[in-house]
């Protein structure tokens, strides 16, 4: 079983950190950087997906300020490479309705989905997540999603 070493307190004075393991170089190194904690959490979901969706195995620690030190909020979340699952079959159409079309659309209602999802701070999701997000984003229309999106935003900034 391979072991890794716990992820490195950051350089310089206390802000928010996201620290990303490379088990191909066996080192740690900052990945994003704020002032303010949101911006980071973003940066992490979207990196987050970028890795997984390449097939990459993906261990996180997230460092920030706390009573003027150094502390790290989240324990290092490590994710196995998950395999690629079928593209889901396509909606049906409305009559007259281009296809190319239609699947930007269903494309955009599901990006605008994990990008909240992402800015409610879950940016690991598994692939029962992702189907569950594909599952909305068949039955909602593009101003159901919008809403649900918002929730979820507004959720992320409490």
């Amino acid at each position: 079983m391979e072991t890794r070493p716990e992820s490195p307190q950051p350089q310089g004075a206390p802000r928010w950190v996201a620290m990303l393991y490379r088990p191909a170089s066996n080192s740690w190194r900052a990945a994003a950087e704020s002032p303010h904690r949101p911006p980071v959490l973003y940066a992490l979901g979207e990196m987050t997906q970028t890795l997984r969706a390449r097939g990459d195995e993906i261990t996180v620690a997230l460092w920030g300020p706390k009573d003027g030190a150094w502390h790290l909020f989240d324990t290092a979340l490590t994710t196995q490479p998950v395999s690629p699952q079928p593209a889901p079959a396509p909606a049906a159409e409305s009559p007259g309705e281009p296809a190319p079309l239609a699947a930007r659309m269903t494309g955009r209602r599901h990006q605008v989905l994990m990008a909240a999802l992402g800015k409610a701070g879950l940016y690991d999701l598994t692939p029962e997540d992702d189907t569950t997000v594909q599952a909305l984003v068949e039955r909602l229309d593009e101003p159901a999603v919008r809403r649900v999106a918002h929730w979820l935003a507004t959720a992320g900034t409490g």
